[in-house]
């Protein structure tokens, strides 16, 4: 196999992770990139949806896990994404990123994020 990869990129939800309480009440933006790795020779070949991975059905999962039960942890949240999508796609393994860019951290910075890789059958 080869590295075949298909990227959802951007994915913006808003809502209540972290350990501050102001965080859990007020919430916030939360971006979510992730790489799902699988053969797309098949799909590639057929032009056929029910041959890959259908990333359409991939944002719903992420999205019931990012905007579903609060996390404190950013690492939590991205092993939830991790796990379920591994566990309902045909996926050989996932990079998941999820970025925190109104982290509340006293000073200027761009974003933080939290990056994690799985593959299937590999739990935390």
């Amino acid at each position: 196999m080869g590295h075949d990869v298909i990227h959802l990129r951007g994915l913006e939800f808003y809502a209540y992770h972290g350990v501050l309480p102001e965080e859990q009440i007020l919430g916030q933006r939360f971006l979510i990139d992730m790489d799902l790795y699988s053969d797309l020779r098949q799909a590639g070949a057929s032009d056929r949806v029910g041959d890959t991975v259908h990333y359409g059905e991939v944002y719903q999962v992420i999205r019931a896990c990012v905007t579903g039960d609060n996390h404190q942890l950013l690492e939590h949240l991205a092993e939830e994404i991790a796990q379920r999508v591994l566990g309902q796609f045909a996926c050989t393994s996932v990079r998941v990123e999820v970025h925190k860019p109104q982290a509340p951290i006293p000073g200027i910075f761009r974003d933080v994020s939290v990056e994690i890789w799985r593959k299937i059958g590999e739990q935390a």
